[in-house]
C-alpha cells in the first residue's frame, strides 16, 4: 500500500501557555475563525533551529510587538503600534517584518481564566489569519492569559511606578511574555 501524502500544515497554530492544561500543547486553528468538525488532528509546524520570531499582543487600541530568537530561546519587547487604523497598523508591522525577517509569527490568544473564549478571541484569530495572508509567514497563536497582568507587575518591579509610564510600554512587555512562553514551550519539547 503506498504511503499517504503528508497533510499540509495549517497556517495558524495554537500553543497553550497554561502548564495545568498542557496534555496537548499544540492545537491547530483552522485558517478561518470558526472551528469545524473537519479540523485536522493536532500537528506541529516545524520551525528551524535558528531564526527570529515576532510576537504580538493584539488589542483594539494598541498592538504590542516583541522579538525572539529560536537559537537562544530569549524574547525582548520591541515596539507598540498605537494606530487604530488597519492600514497604519499593517504598514508598521510590514516595516518590522522587512527589518527582522522572522521565520514565524506568534499572536497571543486571549481567553477567560477557565480557557473559554471571550469577545476578543475571534478578533485575535482573525488578526493571526490576516498576518499569514498578508506576509505568508507561519503564524502560531499562544495562550496569553494574564500576560498583561504579569507585564504590569514586571514593569512596576523594574521601577516604572507611574501607570502612564507603564502603559506606554505595557503591550510590548506583554508581547514579550507571550513570545517567551512560546519559546519556553518549544525548548522543553526538543529531544
Amino acid at each position: 500500500m503506498p504511503d499517504a501524502a503528508p497533510a499540509a500544515q495549517p497556517a495558524v497554530h495554537t500553543i497553550a501557555g497554561d502548564v495545568a492544561k498542557r496534555p496537548d500543547p499544540a492545537v491547530p486553528v483552522a485558517p478561518c475563525s470558526t472551528p469545524t468538525a473537519a479540523t485536522p488532528a493536532p500537528s506541529r509546524a516545524p520551525l528551524p533551529a535558528r531564526g527570529t520570531l515576532l510576537g504580538f499582543d493584539f488589542g483594539l487600541a494598541r498592538i504590542g510587538i516583541a522579538t525572539g530568537e529560536l537559537e537562544t530561546g530569549q524574547a525582548s519587547a520591541l515596539a507598540t503600534v498605537h494606530d487604530e487604523s488597519n492600514d497604519a497598523r499593517f504598514k508598521a508591522i510590514a516595516a518590522l517584518i522587512a527589518e527582522w525577517r522572522p521565520v514565524a509569527l506568534v499572536v497571543g490568544l486571549p481567553t477567560h481564566l477557565d480557557g473559554t473564549e471571550h469577545e476578543l478571541t475571534a478578533r485575535c484569530r482573525r488578526f493571526a489569519n490576516q498576518l499569514h495572508g498578508r506576509f505568508g509567514v507561519p503564524v502560531f497563536t499562544a495562550d496569553e492569559r494574564l500576560s498583561s497582568v504579569a507585564a504590569d507587575a514586571d514593569l512596576a518591579a523594574a521601577g516604572r511606578t507611574g501607570w502612564r509610564e507603564r502603559k506606554a510600554v505595557l503591550d510590548a512587555a506583554a508581547a514579550r511574555i507571550i513570545l517567551q512562553t512560546f519559546l519556553d514551550s518549544r525548548r522543553h519539547e526538543r529531544p
